[in-house]
This record gives C-alpha cells, sequence and structure tokens, in this order.
C-alpha cells in the first residue's frame, strides 16, 4: 500500500442462530442458520448451502460472493457509462458460479461467469459500452481479491 492509497474498512457480525438445545454435539444437532448484519441495516437470514444441511430459503455465502462479484461489475460498469456518456436504461445479471468440493470436504471456487444484459439508449455506442465491460473488471474490488477467474458475456440490447 502506498501513501497515496486511502485504506477502507469494514465491518459485519454474524450470529450463529442454530443451537437446537444441544449446541453441536453431533453433525446433525444443529442448524446452519446465521443473521448476518451491518450497523443498523436490515439482517441478511443466512444458513449453509442445502447440500451441506443448510435451509434452502436463506442466503448462503457461496450465493452472497457471487452477488458480491455481480454487484460490485455491475456498480462499475454503470459509473463508467456515466462517466462516458453512455445511457444505460437497464442492466439484469443472470450470474453463475462453479466450485468444487474435494473428497476431504475442502473446496474452493473454479469460476465464475457474469452475463449481464444491459439495455442502452438508441444513440449509445454499442462498441464503447461493451470495452467499458473490460473496464469494470479491472476496477472491480471483488474480482481482484479472488484467485479464480471472474469472465464476463455481455448482451446488449437497445431500448425502444
Amino acid at each position: 500500500m502506498s501513501a497515496s492509497d486511502k485504506q477502507h474498512h469494514y465491518a459485519v457480525n454474524v450470529t450463529w442462530t442454530g443451537n437446537q438445545g444441544t449446541g453441536t454435539s453431533a453433525y446433525r444437532a444443529y442448524s446452519r442458520d446465521h443473521l448476518i448484519n451491518a450497523g443498523d441495516k436490515p439482517a441478511i437470514a443466512g444458513s449453509s448451502d442445502p447440500s451441506f444441511r443448510g435451509d434452502p430459503a436463506r442466503w448462503n455465502p457461496e450465493e452472497l460472493l457471487l452477488a458480491s462479484l455481480s454487484a460490485c461489475h455491475k456498480l462499475w460498469y454503470l459509473g463508467l457509462c456515466a462517466g462516458a456518456g453512455i445511457v444505460v436504461t437497464d442492466y439484469q445479471d443472470a450470474a453463475e458460479g462453479w466450485m468444487v468440493e474435494h473428497p476431504g470436504g475442502e473446496g474452493q471456487f473454479t469460476r465464475v461467469l457474469l452475463r449481464p444484459t444491459v439495455t442502452l439508449a438508441k444513440e449509445a455506442d454499442g462498441e464503447k459500452a461493451r470495452d467499458l465491460h473490460h473496464t469494470a473488471h479491472e476496477k472491480c474490488f471483488i474480482a481482484r481479491s479472488v484467485n479464480f477467474p471472474v469472465e464476463v458475456e455481455p448482451v446488449f440490447v437497445t431500448a425502444p
């Protein structure tokens, strides 16, 4: 970190809410449920993936990682478009991630694919709009922090 770099700090509280009376007395004796809090923001109800005895109605860490990558890219992209005079009227990302689990239980993500569908105003420069996805990817804080490939395959639509 150089002297001109700004440092940011983030804090969340994760509280396990899954003690069903006997704590972790056995693998099946407890719920994986938890609450994620940050300041006065609404809590996020979390659990593990259903493959790991989690509640499918709650967010799991893998989904939150994927959502973080998608949202970070979108925020950079929209800001870059605004700065370049490219009008985006809609943005939806159908992001996917792949994780491998090894026989011992450990694992990691191996790839994430962001598939944003971007609606551009009629007069928008489509080539520049496409190029800005590359710039957004290079600048995304979350994508720069992970050790697996994050790919972006945008689709463009022109507003009526």
